[in-house]
């Protein structure tokens, strides 16, 4: 991925391959309006599938779960892996991983955002970030990297495969948030929730327990580190939230009531038995539910997961190519021009699938040459 011919084939693909303009209507909402009493808890429940579908604010959210093998030295599976995949654009599971955009490190190599922002959740394994701020970074098991395109970055997400002697499964959740018009060309940004800065808690029911990570937002006391400063979240009273909930066989867990108007919606990635005020929910299926109700989660006689999205739409009209989300297609059109034009900056590392010393652990360098480690 170092030369110009494969740079611009890559991004000939990422194109093709994230969907042509997307043009999403304008909607009203009201903020003040009450909700009836007979307003069912659940309006929707849809299956999901490689991208799972959002409700404004949110663009989509994408779940990854591969399972790696040993990595070698250049942080890749076995070349022998590689048999059989459709390598730059290797999407199907094949042997329990994909290769993705990746052709020796599996992920995404350096590739254009704008207008939106990145919220990356890695549950187990490690990704490597680099970007055309100088910016790096290695997180996971855990962290939140939440980045802020703005009016343009590029940046490299790769899944190195650090362990050479034992399978490197990697598990992670990529959610885009949309920004407002207001905020699309704000300087770039971003910034780590590491992993011991997440508020955790566990809730008791009579036969199980429910263990929530509150990793966006607020749940009850419990809130999360301070969002970017330009974000929709920003502003707390657009209730943006990201909760992951695991249940324990038999247990419960009641989601609080948020307000009117805002959009939340209830991800089963895992398990299977789960009701939401008592209607059924199939696994690996979403269902949008009322915020200004109490949401009641019951679960099933295995374990279950669900991530929870809710936030105040923003109502603007949404242009989707590729990596730009803007409001019009003259602005599309426009990020198109500006990237061919100034490359968002440039890219001002050795490789576009940009990998770090495999000595390091979680870090990350910001573009002002401060660097910051978890504590604890």
């Amino acid at each position: 991925m170092s030369n110009p011919l494969e740079r611009r084939s890559f991004l000939s693909r990422l194109g093709l391959g994230l969907g042509a303009v997307v043009v999403q209507p304008f909607q009203l909402f009201s903020k003040t309006q009450s909700v009836p009493m007979h307003t069912p808890l659940v309006s929707k429940i849809r299956p999901l599938g490689f991208q799972w579908e959002t409700l404004d604010p949110f663009l989509f959210c994408v779940h990854h779960e591969d399972f790696f093998p040993k990595g070698n030295a250049a942080l890749g599976p076995d070349p022998t892996n590689f048999e059989g995949r459709h390598m730059g654009q290797d999407f199907i599971v094949k042997d329990g991983f994909r290769m993705y955009h990746g052709s020796t490190v599996p992920g995404f190599p350096g590739h254009p955002h704008r207008g939106f922002e990145t919220i990356t959740v890695v549950r187990t394994g490690l990704v490597d970030h680099a970007d055309s701020m100088g910016a790096a970074g290695r997180y996971g098991n855990g962290d939140v990297q939440w980045m802020t395109a703005g009016k343009g970055v590029q940046h490299a997400e790769m899944f190195p495969l650090l362990n050479q002697d034992k399978d490197n499964p990697l598990e992670l959740f990529q959610i885009w948030l949309n920004l407002p018009k207001k905020s699309k060309m704000v300087q770039p940004h971003f910034k780590m929730l590491w992993a011991e800065s997440v508020p955790k808690f566990s809730v008791a029911s009579p036969t199980g327990q429910a263990h929530i990570e509150v990793l966006v937002g607020k749940l009850g006391q419990n809130q999360s580190a301070n969002t970017p400063p330009n974000s929709w979240a920003a502003d707390p009273n657009n209730h943006v939230a990201i909760y992951n909930i695991h249940l324990e066989a038999g247990a419960s867990f009641e989601i609080p009531a948020a307000a009117a108007g805002v959009n939340r919606s209830v991800y089963y990635y895992e398990g299977n038995g789960l009701t939401i005020a008592g209607q059924q929910i199939a696994h690996y299926h979403a269902a949008d539910v009322d915020a200004a109700q109490k949401c009641l989660l019951q679960n099933g006689t295995e374990t279950s997961k669900v991530l929870v999205l809710q936030g105040r739409p923003i109502n603007e009209p949404v242009v989707q190519h590729g990596p730009f989300v803007m409001n019009s297609k003259e602005e599309i059109y426009q990020a198109f021009q500006d990237y061919q034009t100034t490359q968002f900056g440039g890219w001002p590392w050795p490789r576009y699938d940009q990998v770090h010393d495999p000595k390091l652990g979680r870090f990350a360098k910001h573009a002002d040459g401060r660097v910051e480690e978890p504590k604890g």
